[in-house]
């Protein structure tokens, strides 16, 4: 079942990033083997910064850019505003807010802003197996629980 599950998450991934990747003026194609995630994960696990989470960009392309993700506390809250981000929740659990206004919002590079929470706006829980689309200029904050994390990769898509 488990294995079901993950295969069925990894169709939606390719389903959601398809029309963006078709499209790529990219030639190479580029696999990221299963042992090769496995050993990122693990290095990942061991560079957390002071927020607890630690990334890695997997490959960066035309439009769009591939990165693997671990969190293991709530991070800042952020908006981009050229970039549109889909999420697949490998494992763990989080509360994604999204919406609403970003408290005490400050420019973190061009086009990128963070601030301290979400004020307002939604949430929803993301487990294993889900996948989450974000279009630019939407506030978005991964919210984890005491002694939870998460790991997920990150599609980066640019905004036209």
């Amino acid at each position: 079942m488990k294995n079901l599950i993950r295969t069925m998450s990894i169709v939606v991934l390719v389903l959601a990033a398809a029309p963006v990747l078709m499209w790529s003026a990219d030639a190479k194609v580029t696999v990221w083997k299963h042992g090769d995630l496995v050993q990122m994960d693990k290095k990942l696990s061991q560079e957390l910064d002071s927020e607890s989470s630690a990334s890695d960009v997997l490959g960066t392309f035309s439009n769009h850019h591939f990165e693997i993700a671990i969190r293991k506390a709530t991070g800042n809250a952020e908006l981009h505003e050229t970039q549109n981000d889909v999420f697949f929740i490998v494992s763990g659990e989080a509360t994604l807010a999204t919406g609403g206004t970003l408290v005490d919002r400050k420019l973190t590079e061009p086009h990128e802003y963070e601030g301290k929470s979400i004020e307002g706006g939604d949430r929803v829980k993301l487990t294993a197996g889900d996948v989450v689309h974000i279009p630019f200029n939407i506030p978005h904050q991964l919210i984890v629980e005491k002694g939870k994390e998460i790991e997920y990769f990150v599609v980066k898509i640019d905004a036209q």
